[in-house]
């Protein structure tokens, strides 16, 4: 019997669920290639926790792996406390329910108390909750913007933030143990649904987290907006239709055939409001309905899309975009040199002149926020006010410490109201920032390729670096998996070619490598949109010929 086959049949002996029982089944009469994809290793951490497709055995997102982690967080908090509670919370994809459920008792029955979150809810909800509460940790079952076949699970810890290095180090090799001699959880040591340690939540923990981001809004700022928005059938329309209108905005239009909670995700290909085509039912609607602004959340809602209309149409903003001008409207709003914004090495260079300028401190990290919320947890000088990452998270203030796209489309709302009861638009604010510091356009390509490859060609890279992309020569190269760079190692490359800068890395949750450009364009006589052209040009050809430059590296 071979490697994957015994492990197919002990999983069988612990699977309750009957869909991917059947699928095992079926994949030990079938034999090959496929059960070994299925059951030859496991999924591993990535983005502070696990994700990928759903389906039998430990490639898969599925009951038990979902059981398996929650018992592997659960021994590493009673190692370090006697009584944890661990919050829990999770979206509408498909067995997002039934993983939250098998948590909560997988957890109890170690000893440790739940605090399950009522219904389908944003990842904000969960985050706030879990520092509002004082849990030691926190579950969600989110795949966020992945496609429709995926679910994971993100965990976050004592700090309010998402797990890192060595604590995601410890929970895998817990998880480990039990794929090794502990054996993987079964039915027995779950605790019934009604065990006392598990404390189902109400509505309170949702509505302190309206309060909250509401908030955010000043009650003396401008409201007079006619938002248009799409929840990309997720979790995000209540809880952000309750907050807009909570701080004082009329309640926005909602695309009604995005409206419900529906993990199939029936009329996008990719629920991510970043891929062409995502905003068209939204746009549609915008121009039905007249309105001034058009929001987007993913389906978990920790990330915002933002439109804007032109004098040609809608213009979708670039995460870039609208991250500079969430920390404008924030810094030019507040005071204080101890105030700290924080973006990621992939972002645009705008945010570090916009600190300069408003004399603030300002740091950059490796992407994902588990690592932008770090610079102000180490600092307790540093009082955090923003932070955001190029991929459409945002974070406003200390609500949560992860991005946020539901308080974040609060005060961009209130910012687009505020320009507009002044007679000026949200384009013009972005062109007013172009003139200060540049035209700092940034474009990003994707270059899909097998696993297998993905080491070999980022070495290839960087054994035989170019000396030029796009006719641009290449002055240095930084490799941050080599020590020396101030931050943890980490599988990124960048390169200056002299006021332009490239960076490659791979996805943390698709097979995918990433090459970020970014160009700087002066503006000359004020002609904004000329430098805007220059810009956008000079982008897309260093991006273009990166990725071309890519695919010739590797096996």
């Amino acid at each position: 019997m071979s490697d994957a086959a015994a492990s197919a049949r002990r999983w069988l002996d612990v699977d309750p669920d009957p869909e991917t029982r059947a699928e095992t089944e079926q994949l030990l009469a079938e034999g090959g290639a496929a059960l070994d994809e299925h059951f030859s290793g496991r999924l591993e951490f990535g983005t502070a926790g696990i994700r990928g497709a759903m389906g039998a055995g430990p490639m898969r997102m599925n009951r038990v792996l979902a059981r398996a982690t929650a018992a592997a967080v659960g021994r590493a908090l009673l190692a370090d406390h006697k009584a944890p509670t661990v919050a829990i919370g999770y979206d509408a994809r498909r067995h997002s329910d039934l993983f939250a459920e098998d948590s909560a008792r997988m957890l109890a029955g170690l000893g440790v108390a739940s605090l399950l979150l009522p219904g389908p809810i944003p990842t904000p909800v969960l985050a706030h909750a879990l520092l509002r509460t004082g849990a030691e940790a926190g579950i969600m079952v989110t795949a966020s913007h992945n496609p429709r076949p995926d679910n994971g699970i993100k965990v976050y810890w004592s700090d309010g933030a998402q797990i890192v290095p060595p604590i995601d180090r410890r929970i895998s090799a817990l998880i480990d143990e039990q794929f090794g001699g502990d054996g993987l959880p079964a039915d027995d040591d779950l605790a019934d649904d009604d065990d006392p340690l598990i404390q189902r939540g109400t509505a309170v923990d949702v509505e302190s987290y309206v309060v909250a981001a509401a908030g955010l809004s000043g009650l003396d700022s401008p409201h007079d907006l006619v938002i248009a928005y799409t929840p990309l059938h997720g979790v995000g329309r209540d809880v952000l239709v309750d907050t807009l209108t909570l701080a004082g905005f009329a309640s926005p239009h909602v695309v009604a055939e995005q409206a419900e909670p529906d993990g199939a995700f029936p009329t996008v290909e990719f629920p991510n409001p970043e891929e062409p085509g995502a905003l068209d039912l939204v746009l549609a609607l915008a121009d039905e309905t007249d309105a001034d602004l058009v929001l987007a959340n993913d389906p978990d809602a920790d990330r915002l899309a933002v439109a804007i209309p032109t004098s040609d149409g809608w213009r979708p903003l670039s995460g870039d975009e609208i991250g500079a001008l969430l920390a404008e409207h924030v810094l030019a709003g507040g005071s204080g040199d101890d105030r700290l914004v924080v973006t990621t090495l992939v972002s645009s260079r705008l945010l570090s002149a916009q600190a300069a300028h408003h004399g603030v401190r300002y740091a950059d990290t490796l992407t994902g926020f588990k690592w932008i919320v770090r610079p102000g947890l180490a600092d307790p000088s540093a009082r955090f006010v923003f932070g955001y990452e190029e991929a459409l998270g945002y974070l406003v203030g200390d609500l949560t410490r992860d991005k946020d796209g539901i308080s974040a489309a609060v005060v961009f709302a209130e910012l687009a109201a505020t320009a507009r009861s002044s007679g000026r638009t949200v384009l013009d604010l972005l062109h007013d920032l172009w003139r200060r510091h540049g035209v700092h356009r940034t474009a990003l390509r994707t270059v899909r390729v097998h696993d297998e490859r993905m080491a070999a060609l980022l070495e290839g890279f960087r054994a035989s670096p170019p000396t030029e992309v796009a006719g641009h020569r290449v002055l240095a190269i930084a490799d941050y998996a080599l020590p020396g760079t101030g931050l943890p190692a980490s599988d990124l490359l960048a390169l200056d070619l002299g006021g332009r800068r490239l960076l490659l890395r791979p996805s943390g949750t698709e097979p995918m490598l990433k090459v970020y450009g970014e160009v700087v364009a002066p503006v000359r006589d004020d002609d904004v949109e000329a430098a805007e052209a220059d810009a956008a040009r000079a982008v897309a050809d260093l991006v273009d010929a990166a990725a071309m430059l890519l695919v010739g590296f590797g096996p």
